[in-house]
C-alpha cells in the first residue's frame, strides 16, 4: 500500500513542502524513473543487506534503464571559502538528482537532514532518500532554495 503525504508550508528546518498536488514535480520524470528502479531492486533483493549492496544494485538497474548515474560523488563543504569537509553522495543521477540510500530497520529524520545538507552543498535542487528497510520507504526532498517547494513521502 502506498501513502503519499503532502503538507503545505515550511518544515522546522526551513525546507518547503508542496501544498498543491496538481503542480508538476521538479524533475518529476527523472525521479519517477529512479523510484521505479528503487522498487525493482527492493522487490528483487528485499531488505537486510548493507547499503553498499543496494547502491550497487541501483546503479546497475539505472544503467540498464539507460539512466546516467555516478556513484560516491564527492561534495565539498565550505566554511568562509575554505573546504572543511567532503561528503560522498551515494548516487548522482543525470547530474541532477542526489540519491541517498539507507538500509537500517527504521528511517530517521537525521537521514533527511543529511540529504538536505547534500543538496545545499552540491547546488542541486532535488534529492531522493531511499530506505531499504522492512518496508520500502522513499522521501522526495527539495532544497529550500528551489523555485518549487515539495516533499513527498511514500511507504509501501
Amino acid at each position: 500500500m502506498n501513502t503519499i503525504l503532502r503538507n503545505g508550508g515550511r518544515t522546522p528546518d526551513g525546507s518547503q513542502t508542496d501544498s498543491a498536488g496538481e503542480e508538476e514535480l521538479l524533475h518529476g520524470e527523472l525521479t519517477g524513473e529512479i523510484i521505479g528502479a528503487f522498487y525493482a531492486v527492493y522487490n528483487e533483493l528485499g531488505h537486510g543487506f548493507l547499503e553498499s549492496v543496494y547502491v550497487r544494485a541501483l546503479a546497475i538497474e539505472m544503467f540498464q534503464r539507460r539512466i546516467n548515474v555516478a556513484r560516491e560523488v564527492p561534495v565539498s563543504v565550505f566554511y568562509r571559502g575554505v573546504t572543511v569537509g567532503t561528503y560522498r553522495a551515494d548516487l548522482l543521477v543525470a547530474d541532477t538528482v542526489v540519491v541517498e540510500v539507507k538500509a537500517g530497520e527504521h528511517s530517521v529524520d537525521a537521514d533527511r537532514c543529511q540529504l538536505l545538507n547534500f543538496l545545499r552543498c552540491s547546488g542541486k535542487d532535488v534529492g531522493l532518500l531511499l530506505h531499504f528497510g522492512p518496508k520500502a520507504v522513499l522521501r522526495r526532498v527539495i532544497s529550500p532554495r528551489a523555485d518549487t517547494a515539495e516533499e513527498i513521502s511514500r511507504t509501501s
